[in-house]
């Protein structure tokens, strides 16, 4: 008999407070999922736990939820596992956050009761993606065309701005900022994802020439210079 592959899945865990650390929300949310992905063909090959973190948190700041989106660009899964909405955000509009970066990247999010969140038909969740991706592609707009202004006036100044040139000679400001991103914190010692890095850089404004948010690879090659 021909043995079925399973599915490649990644497992997200989200406890927002400290009394949690010491219980059993961890394991009962783990146990939920592994059961899921044991009758549904599912292979678990990497779990990420954000503990004593607000549901309330944006996604963007969650450092194992960034550490699993750096895991995803260079694994390839494309199945996250969670074992409820709330567990990926307790805020409708983060979740719907992180819904619209996932389907950006062609992933699911799917719970342990089977809900695909990234195929929800609900109108308000629909309307509440489309708002979110209408104001992010508002913000990269401005963004561009504030760029655009500041290089209009160096070149009125005289100099020369356009040409292939590297990011560190077109843009040393961003080199700069990217390195110090790269730092580790004093406090925990760790240092953040390059996905995480590229987020802030994007939120700062720092943006490609076709307004898209530089990639974790991109962010990566910045940091090595």
């Amino acid at each position: 008999m021909k043995m079925t592959r399973k599915i490649e899945a990644i497992a997200y865990l989200r406890t927002s407070s400290v009394s949690n650390l010491d219980g059993d929300s961890e394991a009962r949310h783990k146990v939920a999922i592994e059961n899921f992905a044991k009758l549904n063909n599912y292979e678990i090959v990497g779990e990420y736990w954000d503990a004593a973190v607000s549901g309330c948190d944006e996604i963007g700041e969650l450092p194992e939820f960034n550490a699993m989106m750096d895991h995803i660009e260079s694994n390839g899964v494309r199945v996250v596992l969670v074992e409820s909405a709330d567990r990926l955000a307790r805020s409708v509009i983060a979740q719907e956050l992180a819904v619209v970066a996932m389907e950006a990247k062609g992933i699911q999010i799917i719970t342990s009761s089977g809900q695909n969140l990234t195929e929800s038909d609900d109108p308000a969740k629909v309307a509440m993606r489309q708002m979110a991706g209408v104001f992010s592609q508002f913000e990269k707009q401005r963004l561009v065309n504030k760029l655009a202004g500041a290089r209009k006036r160096e070149r009125d100044k005289g100099r020369k701005v356009e040409g292939r040139k590297s990011l560190s000679e077109t843009d040393p400001e961003l080199l700069k900022r990217a390195k110090s991103l790269r730092r580790k914190d004093r406090t925990s010692g760790k240092r953040r994802t390059y996905y995480r890095i590229a987020k802030t850089l994007e939120n700062e404004g720092f943006i490609n020439s076709k307004g898209n948010a530089y990639q974790p690879n991109q962010v990566q090659k910045l940091c090595e210079a």
